[in-house]
């Protein structure tokens, strides 16, 4: 969780460096009151007893996930927090590098995964004789569930969710067979959350 005044700090300069004096018509000063407000006033009882949040905002806040964004942001200088990288050097120099990285602040902690094949995002990247070779990495945790097909949600909405499945199996398999294969967890998946033949032929 980052620090609530630091947090607002970072907010301010991100604002000033994007040459931003107003956004809708609000002064920067005034992002910074109401950004105080919104970080500094979460407050909930428990056991019969009250207590503030002194470290981070609210979880689920649309403003939260933005403030943490530019955090990352002012410390990586990237509006993302996912990074992946090749390493040619020993691993005693990476781990050095990472320890270093770790202690640059007390609040941002980064983990990672060092080896010849690894997961990242949803792509598997495995070194093979110096080769780079790609396949679908499948969570566990959210696999094989996709919006229902009895949902009310917009027809576009379950073609994307095909198209997008069909995208992916074609970008990371190397070969025909493996495609194949995604291709027919992709329609057992459809199966099980109720689509239609139909609608993935």
């Amino acid at each position: 969780m980052s620090p609530q005044e630091e947090s607002i700090a970072i907010l301010k300069q991100f604002l000033l460096q994007h040459n931003r004096t107003h956004v809708k018509y609000m002064t920067i000063d005034g992002i910074e009151s109401l950004a105080r407000i919104v970080l500094t006033e979460n407050n909930f009882t428990y056991n019969n007893k009250y207590y503030r949040q002194v470290k981070g905002g609210a979880m689920g806040s649309p403003f939260i996930l933005t403030l943490a964004n530019i955090f990352m942001w002012h410390w990586e200088q990237n509006y993302i927090d996912d990074i992946f990288l090749t390493w040619n050097d020993s691993k005693e120099k990476l781990n050095r590098v990472l320890q270093d990285a770790n202690g640059y602040h007390p609040n941002i902690k980064l983990t990672h995964e060092i080896g010849n094949s690894i997961s990242f995002l949803d792509v598997q990247i495995s070194n093979k004789n110096g080769n780079h070779i790609t396949s679908v990495h499948h969570k566990e945790a959210a696999e094989p569930y996709v919006v229902p097909f009895k949902s009310d949600h917009p027809r576009h909405i379950f073609v994307n969710i095909i198209r997008c499945a069909l995208l992916r199996a074609f970008r990371y398999s190397p070969t025909l067979k493996q495609f194949n294969y995604e291709r027919r967890a992709i329609k057992l998946m459809l199966l099980y959350n109720g689509y239609s033949i139909n609608s993935y032929t």
